[in-house]
């Protein structure tokens, strides 16, 4: 994989870091997402869901009330972008099976490239009927209450570094075999580079994804138009600030040139830059340990513990603690809620964090 990478880079005079990314991970034969084992104890990260059940079936309780706040419409789309194996949606469904109507209505949709994932998709909710679709425009023109949970992180972003008051695009390129990073002879002269002049110095990288920010327009201006909400969980930060392309193999990070094809790429998603143009109403940004804690999940904890012992008992105090405390994915993660302008903000977002 790294010979047609480093052979691309040459017959192109450069690839960018998102041209990178997308070969590396969405390549027909030899992309990440195409080959490899990617999720759970044995894969190359865990998710949230893969963590705990409680993660999942905090989410489907929450688009539950969502859904009825809205006056329960029929039928509705139950969205998932970037399911992984499934594990999130199954959790989802059991935790919303007593929900009056809630799967009466539903028609489920998944956002997915991967052949290899969708049939394990299937496999994790066997008894409903599933669609799957490459791109928000082909959603049916209905009500959609979504989650994308560490879907936007794996889409590919340009980085740009400033020199003397100029940005220039950041470029993989192939010396002597092997791949580096330069940055290109010419400036850019995108438009909204020039006002991160105004909070970044020499040298600073920033990090623009255009298919994420591309993406949120379009899931905006569908639950305008038709009603809907949802959730985005990811890491990163209001405002991209820095070089955060990282490489994940065996759950332990690696050079991201170290194994193009068989390691996970991702960069932190720029929030800000998602809601930027946003044709519906977006909530603040809130850590993930703070938003499940206000659904209540330490109760539910409470609730399981008190069935478990021994080993399962420590196991499911651990996750809770991974879930949720400041020092692991509590705070790295960050949680916003898209929803109607004429809908009221959705629960764990009407206050202040």
């Amino acid at each position: 994989m790294k010979r047609i990478i480093g052979k691309q880079a040459v017959e192109k005079g450069g690839l960018s870091v998102a041209q990178y990314m997308q070969i590396c991970l969405f390549d027909p034969e030899h992309g990440y997402y195409r080959t490899q084992h990617i999720f759970g104890t044995k894969g190359d990260f865990v998710t949230a869901p893969e963590i705990s059940q409680m993660f999942g079936e905090i989410i489907g309780l929450w688009l539950a009330q969502c859904w009825i706040e809205q006056d329960q419409p029929k039928p509705f789309i139950l969205l998932e972008l970037g399911p992984g194996r499934g594990t999130l949606m199954a959790d989802i469904l059991r935790a919303t099976a007593k929900v009056a109507g809630f799967h009466e209505a539903m028609q489920i949709v998944f956002v997915e490239a991967s052949q290899q994932l969708r049939s394990l998709q299937k496999k994790a909710v066997p008894n409903v009927k599933v669609s799957w679709i490459d791109d928000i425009s082909q959603l049916p023109e209905q009500p959609v209450f979504f989650v994308a949970n560490e879907f936007f992180d794996a889409l590919p972003v340009h980085q740009f570094q400033r020199q003397n008051n100029k940005w220039f695009e950041r470029q993989i390129i192939s010396q002597e075999e092997e791949l580096c990073i330069v940055n290109c002879r010419h400036a850019s002269d995108l438009v909204q580079l020039q006002k991160r002049l105004a909070d970044t110095s020499d040298g600073d990288i920033v990090e623009i994804n255009f298919l994420a920010r591309k993406m949120a327009e379009a899931l905006g201006r569908h639950i305008e138009a038709f009603a809907g909400s949802g959730l985005i969980i990811d890491y990163g930060d209001w405002v991209s600030l820095g070089d955060t392309l990282q490489a994940v193999q065996d759950q332990k990070p690696v050079d991201i040139f170290a194994a193009p094809g068989q390691s996970d790429l991702t960069a932190h998603v720029d929030f800000a830059a998602l809601v930027k143009d946003l044709a519906c109403a977006h909530s603040r940004l809130v850590p993930q340990g703070l938003f499940l804690e206000r659904l209540g999940i330490t109760q539910r904890a409470n609730m399981l513990a008190a069935y478990l012992t021994d080993d399962a008992l420590q196991i499911h105090i651990a996750a809770h603690r991974r879930l949720t405390h400041s020092d692991e994915m509590g705070s790295l993660f960050k949680v916003i809620s898209f929803y109607p302008t004429s809908a009221p903000t959705p629960t764990g977002f009407d206050y202040a964090p």
